[in-house]
């Protein structure tokens, strides 16, 4: 097995990117493992809805990264005090879900440590009835990687928060995360342990006393693909949001004019496909001419700004303040 080495980085849209290439481009007939520690971040699986899945103005307000990866599975948080571990190999079918291959050696290093930890259904590793790490996987003909996080000292805070949805009435095709409970492996621990240091325990682990431990280290070449992909891929909206399944949304809020209901459809691509508002406000111009404003635009807080801009909404609704206008269309619930 070769360790890969990411340079320390904590950048999850470099991190994923680094995943995916070297999935794609490193020889195959190689074990390879990557460690990384991610920036607070939500990590989306592939074939999620993002928005089901995150408190997108708590994310904002606190600077979280919000990335999609190319695993199944569910959205999960990271921030520094999570370890994510990568097993690079060739691909064959009795690897494909065979969560326990890939976690028996991170779940002997816990045992060591004096740490009860099992595994659990079908891909947590967990201490009791509290999972501390979920794996996912991602394949292709030939390769294939299981990866999936440790939570060490993460702060489930944030994970609560950031990971509690404040847009109801989403229907979408996409597969929402089970809420398990959670705790951290330091909780078992009988001394602290920093996130480096516990990577350092598994890599020995790994490699004992006398095996050689190989480490890969990316070329330059290496890194202008990487880095053409996080700009290509991972920082775009329309692969960490818009690639998100079909969906329809309804908004509903009070206003000092009267209520007024928003029913959205969101194709894939996320862009809004068809609009409907209903309400009891009294307006002079037909609400059809804002439904079609917004027809064709991106299912984003600026897009949606961007496309109502200059238009006086008072003919329409009534006395209605355009902030709160935009927060029913895209935005928190009202409390």
């Amino acid at each position: 097995m070769i360790h890969i080495d990411n340079e320390g980085i904590t950048d999850p849209h470099v991190n994923l990117a680094i995943e995916e290439y070297c999935i794609r481009h490193l020889p195959a007939g190689e074990d390879y493992l990557l460690f990384y520690i991610n920036a607070p971040s939500i990590i989306i699986g592939r074939n999620q809805n993002t928005l089901e899945e995150i408190h997108q103005a708590y994310i904002d307000e606190h600077g979280i990264h919000v990335v999609r990866r190319i695993s199944g599975g569910g959205a999960v948080y990271h921030d520094h005090g999570n370890l994510n571990f990568s097993f690079l190999t060739d691909f064959s079918k009795d690897k494909l879900n065979n969560f326990k291959q890939f976690a028996t050696p991170i779940i002997k290093v816990l045992n060591a440590m004096g740490v009860s930890a099992e595994m659990k259904g079908r891909n947590d590793i967990v201490v009791g009835d509290k999972k501390v790490s979920g794996n996912a996987q991602f394949s292709s003909t030939k390769r294939m990687f299981n990866h999936g996080t440790l939570l060490l000292d993460c702060d489930l805070d944030q994970v609560t928060k950031a990971l509690d949805v404040k847009m109801t009435k989403i229907k979408s095709k996409g597969h929402k995360s089970s809420r398990a409970r959670v705790a951290n492996i330091a909780e078992f621990l009988e001394a602290p342990l920093s996130t480096e240091a516990f990577k350092e325990k598994i890599l020995a682990s790994l490699f004992p006393d006398g095996a050689e431990r190989k480490t890969y280290r990316l070329t330059a070449k290496d890194w202008n693909s990487i880095n053409a992909l996080v700009e290509e891929k991972y920082r775009q909206w329309d692969w960490n949001y818009g690639h998100s399944p079909d969906f329809d949304i309804q908004r509903t809020r009070h206003f000092a004019a009267g209520i007024i209901d928003f029913r959205l459809k969101v194709k894939r691509g996320g862009a809004i496909e068809n609009v409907k508002i209903y309400g009891d406000f009294f307006g002079q111009r037909p609400v059809s001419e804002i439904q079609n404003a917004l027809i064709g635009v991106r299912y984003d807080k600026r897009a949606i700004e961007g496309a109502l801009e200059g238009i006086d909404l008072y003919p329409y609704f009534g006395e209605v303040d355009r902030a709160e206008f935009i927060d029913l269309i895209y935005g928190p619930d009202e409390q």
